[in-house]
């Protein structure tokens, strides 16, 4: 490779990672642009990607390469913002920089305008990533609503059963039926509540909350299912480790796309699940011991 003879090697590669990484993210911003239908939004992620392509022309002074965006990293994120919204990508993106400010600093005593570029990239950045008005994240109100109700109720409810019963098939019909139930009566609440309170968009909101409960329902009931009829103390744990995952995921998406803590939300809706499939488990066994049925 050659290079300016003043930077050093351990420079040169640097550069080389942050041209790669700029113009496999202009590839990224450009492709995402093609699938957005809100304008401003669309305008936003060009206006990023262009930018982002600049950079990468500018590094190919240093490095006098031309380099091609990575095609399997853009077709993951173009993939995940099918599935998670752009927002969450673009913010992912952002959160997994090839180069610290650390690395910046360094690179600055050989490059002196690389901590310009560094500051201006992430507040310009910042800023129109800020401006991003994905309707997805408008119902994250609704879609919390949904999921933890769903868990809470469906795992106390699962737990109790799972001893009362001792039988997976009953267990899951049972679970089908409360989780179908709690459903349209969730959906119709979350619709009640956002219309008293005049919002426009009241159906999607209910459909938000009732995507994510029914989506947990069957995730839930899903193991009693699998396992045969009397391993319901497997399909228990099993139950309860797809909650705990369930948690995370969720917990680590809101995470990034709406930049709150982590640690303490998914400490607190695993503590209150788990907590409430204790309990409910234990009146499972109470219930079944005092009224002396035996199925």
């Amino acid at each position: 490779m050659e290079t300016d003879s003043k930077i050093s090697k351990k420079t040169s590669q640097t550069i080389l990672k942050l041209q790669q990484n700029e113009i496999t993210e202009h590839a990224i911003y450009m492709n995402l642009a093609k699938r957005v239908k809100k304008q401003g939004d669309r305008e936003i992620l060009q206006r990023i990607g262009r930018e982002e392509g600049m950079h990468s022309k500018l590094w190919s002074k240093y490095t006098k390469r031309e380099l091609k965006p990575q095609k399997l990293k853009v077709t993951i994120y173009s993939l995940l913002s099918i599935i998670l919204g752009y927002t969450f990508v673009i913010k992912l993106m952002e959160k997994g920089e090839v180069v610290s400010q650390n690395s910046y600093a360094l690179l600055t005593k050989e490059v002196p305008e690389a901590h310009k570029i560094y500051l201006d990239e992430q507040k310009h950045e910042e800023a129109l990533i800020n401006m991003l008005d994905e309707d997805r994240l408008q119902y994250v109100g609704s879609m919390v609503l949904g999921l933890n109700d769903a868990l809470v109720e469906l795992t106390g409810t699962l737990a109790g059963l799972s001893f009362a019963l001792q039988n997976n098939k009953l267990v899951a019909l049972s679970g089908l039926i409360t989780g179908i139930s709690a459903t349209l009566s969730m959906a119709s609440s979350e619709y009640l509540s956002a219309r008293s309170e005049g919002n426009a968009d009241a159906k999607k909101s209910a459909l938000y909350t009732g995507v994510m409960y029914i989506v947990a329902v069957i995730l839930l009931v899903l193991p009693y299912l699998i396992f045969p009829n009397s391993k319901y103390i497997h399909a228990l744990v099993t139950m309860l480790i797809i909650v705990v995952l369930i948690i995370l995921s969720f917990t680590y998406y809101i995470s990034v796309a709406k930049d709150l803590p982590f640690k303490k939300r998914f400490l607190e809706m695993a503590t209150i699940s788990l907590s409430v499939a204790g309990l409910s488990f234990i009146v499972g066994i109470l219930v079944k011991k005092f009224l002396g049925i035996d199925i």
